[in-house]
Order: structure tokens, then C-alpha cells, then sequence
């Protein structure tokens, strides 16, 4: 499940509303704690140039 919503967060990348939904769907799909902080990583690592303010949003309401 962490490597789809990767490969939709990066195929979304292009719209920040897009984007933010789609940060926000797959945080809430993600059961595990572990798994949640790898995908905040990922997108820290990827995006935080582009979305860091989203990113930061999605995970605090998360």
C-alpha cells in the first residue's frame, strides 16, 4: 500500500490541491504508525521544496 500511494503522490505532484487529497487519503489507508512516518519521509525527502507547508498540514490533522 506505501509503494502505490508513493507512485500516486508523485503522479499528482503536478496539482497541489491533487496533491494534498491524495497526501490526505493515503495517510488515512496507512494502518501502521511505522508506516505513516516512512510515507512523511518520503515526502519530506521528495516534495518538501515544492509542498512542504501540505506535507506539514496532512500530517499534524493525521
Amino acid at each position: 500500500m506505501l509503494d502505490l500511494i508513493k507512485k500516486v503522490l508523485q503522479q499528482v505532484s503536478f496539482d497541489p490541491k491533487l496533491f494534498e487529497k491524495e497526501l490526505k487519503k493515503g495517510i488515512s489507508r496507512l494502518k501502521q504508525k511505522n508506516e505513516i512516518q516512512q510515507l512523511r519521509q518520503w515526502c519530506h525527502e521528495k516534495f518538501h521544496h515544492q509542498y512542504g507547508g501540505i506535507i506539514n498540514n496532512c500530517f499534524a490533522l493525521g
